[in-house]
């Protein structure tokens, strides 16, 4: 079958770019591997989004708050708990992927307003940020109510000794283990002032915890 000079010159394109194609996908392949791991790090800009998303539902499936821990990726697992830091300050805060975004080239994380504030990046609304992954999705909300996650360890031993050095001020403090890390979790508070009253005793003992609803 002969092949017409417009047909041989698509196979020719075809032939041309297959490589270049396929080397694109396996750099995207590798990098979604990646990506989901404890440890992947990744820059760029962090925004924020607040009061005109506050209410709506999120990407997961959950009720955007912006008074909540969390961030919008385009492509970290929902569920993905990162540690975002500031590198213009040095400000720290951790953060549960629930939703996509942001959708403007250069920024890699939209963050919710309280983790803005975290960063001090409210006024500007952008910073330049390194985001880490310190939990695999995976590892979802803890059943029923509200928790407060303070901390996840792969040592077992550790994660046991920051539970006793708890349990004095949060009788609620508990270990869980979910494939291969153990967290120590304070909860359940049936409702969210509860929840925040604790987290707010957590952070001023300088801890950094995520609140967590129950599925």
């Amino acid at each position: 079958m002969r092949l017409s000079k417009q047909e041989r010159t698509h196979w020719l394109l075809l032939i041309l770019l297959l490589p270049s194609l396929l080397y694109s996908l396996s750099c995207a392949t590798g990098r979604a591997a990646r990506e989901g791991k404890v440890g992947f790090t990744e820059r760029g800009l962090a925004s924020w989004y607040g009061p005109g998303f506050h209410g709506r539902a999120t990407a997961s499936g959950e009720t955007y708050d912006m008074y909540d821990h969390t961030a919008a990726h385009q492509t970290l697992p929902l569920g993905t708990v990162v540690e975002v830091r500031n590198r213009d300050n040095g400000k720290r805060t951790t953060v549960r992927i629930n939703d996509r975004g942001p959708f403007v080239r250069g920024r890699i994380i939209d963050l919710s307003r309280s983790a803005a504030k975290d960063l001090e990046m409210l006024g500007p609304g952008t910073a330049p940020v390194e985001l880490r992954v310190l939990q695999t999705a995976e590892l979802a909300p803890h059943p029923g109510g509200y928790w407060l996650q303070v901390a996840a360890f792969q040592d077992k031993s550790h994660a046991k000794d920051l539970r006793r050095t708890l349990s004095s001020s949060q009788p609620k403090a508990q270990v869980q283990s979910v494939g291969g890390w153990h967290r120590v979790l304070v909860g359940p508070f049936k409702n969210r002032k509860k929840a925040r009253r604790a987290e707010q005793q957590l952070r001023q003992l300088g801890y950094n915890p995520v609140l967590k609803t129950g599925a």
